[in-house]
């Protein structure tokens, strides 16, 4: 009997997944309806914040519309295949997040603390690298990467204690 209402409610989606792909907004509100909440259920358990995990839902529907021609019913369910897309875009949102902070963070540095944490971060560069970039001695580099990941760290925990 489970069996059977499995199966008769992934030929639904199967079925208004099709009706989708050809264009029908309807049978996407039904999909959305069906399987919105549990998204976001997903989605809140990825961001940790409900208006992060609402965005990450609602780019990630938006994603499966634009991407319906790609779905092909097969071993991965609509309900697979579209909360899988949702858990990406809630990932993605963690991420720019947590970027954007460290942006933000990195702003608060004095610059030339600043300069050596993104060239070694984000340029990929070694301390020895950085001192001939930047004509500085190999110790003054170290000593400005390290005051400033100091205050980065000690800003972090700021942020998380508040």
């Amino acid at each position: 009997m489970r069996m059977a209402a499995l199966k008769e409610s992934e030929q639904t989606d199967e079925a208004l997944m099709a009706r989708a792909q050809a264009g029908d907004t309807d049978a996407f509100a039904q999909l959305y309806d069906s399987y919105s909440e549990r998204a976001l259920r997903i989605a809140r358990a990825i961001c940790r914040d409900q208006g992060r995990a609402e965005k990450a839902v609602q780019e990630g529907f938006l994603a499966i519309w634009r991407s319906r021609a790609d779905f092909r019913p097969g071993p991965d369910s609509f309900l697979a295949w579209s909360m899988k897309i949702v858990k990406h875009r809630a990932i993605e949102a963690v991420a720019q997040s947590e970027h954007e902070g460290l942006i933000a963070s990195l702003r608060q540095l004095p610059e030339a603390q600043a300069e050596v944490i993104v060239l070694a971060f984000f340029g990929e560069l070694s301390h020895s690298e950085i001192a001939a970039l930047l004509d500085l001695p190999s110790g003054t580099v170290k000593g400005r990467m390290r005051l400033g990941l100091e205050k980065l760290r000690q800003e972090m925990e700021v942020a998380d204690a508040g």
